[in-house]
């Protein structure tokens, strides 16, 4: 269930000097893999997914409470689109159409004047649509909290790069909120990627899933750096190489690829009726 005050933005959206070309580069924010639909919906999906019990609540809140903070980013961002796009050219002039004058019509998205109307879409810088298969929720807490991680540290990336790439005082006090926020968000799917463990380690809840059963895992390649030079590697006895593992529960080691053992793929000629086969009727069915 959502409530929205639609008087109110969560922070103020300031222009100065409207760019369309950075209202085009905004769009990634909103509709991009990086961008702030994709962390919305994740984290809602994450949530739905997860049981109504005492022991998940509160990860649960967490994640529907940071779920609808992203909305409000994405209503943040598409009002400084607008704002960006106000006094926009809209006619194709002769200059446009031979590079003369890019800072107008073709310097936009111009999906954003046809299909929208000067309004923003929910599209990445270039128009691609946004695409569901951004959203990871695996239905394992663990593993999205390490995609959620990623998906902060690139949507942070993001806002830094879009704070380079304007001189306006209204964008850059925007996008220096977001990416405060950002780093919020990293910090706290960090420390319940802590809490789901029995220990402060973050790495306490890996290999995920830790609910497979030991044993039934191949023991002789768990814990082993395989190098695949085809001239073969010595050990460089680096960190992922030798030693203990980060989840404790097994030690490095360095194998190369030349020393294990090769197997037959064992692919048999394909059936007549398929059509594969090069010799008429499959006749190189029983070779």
């Amino acid at each position: 269930m959502f409530y929205h005050e639609g008087s109110k933005l969560q922070y103020k959206v300031e222009v100065e000097d409207p760019d369309p070309i950075f209202a085009k580069m905004l769009q990634q924010a909103i509709g991009g893999v990086e961008g702030e639909l994709r962390v919305a919906l994740q984290y809602m999906a994450q949530a739905a997914g997860l049981p109504q019990t005492e022991e998940f609540m509160p990860y649960k809140r967490a994640l529907m409470n940071t779920a609808t903070e992203e909305f409000g980013h994405i209503e943040m961002l598409s009002t400084a689109v607008h704002k960006n796009l106000q006094g926009a050219p809209v006619e194709l002039k002769e200059e446009m159409k031979h590079g003369d004058d890019y800072t107008t019509l073709a310097g936009l998205q111009p999906r954003q004047f046809l299909s929208g109307g000067l309004n923003p879409l929910f599209v990445d810088a270039n128009g691609v649509p946004f695409n569901g298969n951004y959203v990871v929720a695996s239905g394992n807490l663990a593993a999205d909290m390490c995609s959620n991680i990623a998906a902060e540290s690139t949507g942070r990336q993001l806002a830094c790069r879009l704070y380079e790439m304007t001189d306006d005082p209204g964008m850059k006090d925007m996008l220096s909120y977001l990416i405060a926020r950002d780093t919020m968000h990293q910090n706290q799917w960090i420390q319940i990627l802590k809490d789901l463990g029995d220990s402060e380690e973050v790495f306490d809840v890996f290999p995920i899933p830790d609910s497979f059963p030991d044993d039934e895992e191949n023991q002789e390649f768990n814990y082993s750096f395989m190098a695949t030079d085809v001239e073969g590697q010595s050990d460089p006895e680096a960190p992922w190489t030798s030693g203990a593992a980060p989840d404790g529960e097994g030690t490095f080691s360095f194998i190369n690829q030349q020393d294990v053992e090769g197997y037959d793929p064992g692919i048999q000629v394909s059936k007549p009726e398929t059509h594969n086969n090069p010799s008429p009727q499959g006749e190189d069915a029983d070779e």
